[in-house]
């Protein structure tokens, strides 16, 4: 298989900014608010965002499967070979909900259980990401496009990158009194990938039920800035996995 092309990004780009100003229509008008049956929330920003991008994928990559969160739902999984796309048409819904802007769109492509391509835009805040592993990762706000490369862990300490809306639970209390840690930015969805890629966070231990659709992409992108996310046994997180479930982990913007 061909490593994806920068042309190929910006299509998948241009997607996820169409997708977005889907959800932005939906987030400025009087939405209602629905429940799934695992007790998340939903709203018709997911439906018209999966919508929009589902095909889009579809037209760009002929052939390939596409595992979107809402469709995932509805009507189950469909079986994926060594490449397949995965889709979060918006995540982080509860803050959708609550208007603080820390919502994404997760669009990233997976070859051999390896992200190896992966946008996440921010539409209320104006950030794109967007990362090939091996050629490197951007950030795009107020018109301008720029390299971003992570940074390596400060002397003084970690700063991490923690769940607004999940908490901090006794294992995470463990896991931080055997480190270091400067300090704390809290932040929704997968906007914390993003945080660690542009070199404002420097880690983001998640303990708790993900599925692969809400870190694929911003998998994608720390591998591109040199960092990388793994289970608590020292192992990358993999994708295709039987119920597209994660274990905990760890992500760091620098292996």
């Amino acid at each position: 298989m061909s490593l994806p092309t920068l042309a190929l990004l910006q299509q998948v780009e241009a997607l996820a900014r169409l997708a977005g100003r889907a959800i932005l229509d939906v987030y400025a008008s009087d939405f209602a608010v629905e429940h799934k049956a695992d007790a998340s929330p939903l709203t018709l920003a997911d439906a018209r965002a999966e919508a929009l991008i589902v095909p889009g994928l579809e037209a760009l990559d002929p052939g390939t499967p596409v595992v979107a969160e809402e469709a995932v739902a509805r009507d189950g999984a469909p079986a994926v070979g060594r490449r397949f796309w995965l889709v979060d048409p918006l995540d982080g819904t509860r803050e959708f909900v609550l208007r603080n802007g820390e919502f994404t769109v997760n669009i990233a492509l997976v070859e051999d259980g390896v992200p190896v391509l992966g946008v996440l835009l921010a539409p209320a805040l104006d950030r794109l990401f967007a990362g090939l592993p091996g050629q490197g990762a951007w950030l795009e706000e107020a018109g301008q496009r720029r390299l971003v490369t992570g940074r390596s862990l400060p002397a003084g300490g970690a700063t991490l990158a923690v769940s607004r809306a999940h908490g901090s639970g006794p294992a995470l209390q463990a896991w931080l009194a055997q480190r270091q840690v400067a300090g704390q930015v809290a932040a929704g969805s997968a906007l914390k990938f993003g945080l660690l890629a542009a070199g404002e966070a420097d880690l983001y231990p998640r303990f708790g039920r993900t599925m692969e659709w809400d870190t694929a992409a911003g998998h994608a992108l720390l591998l591109a800035v040199g960092g990388d996310i793994h289970d608590l046994q020292g192992q990358r997180l993999r994708y295709g996995k039987p119920g597209f479930d994660n274990p905990d982990f760890v992500a760091c913007a620098r292996v």
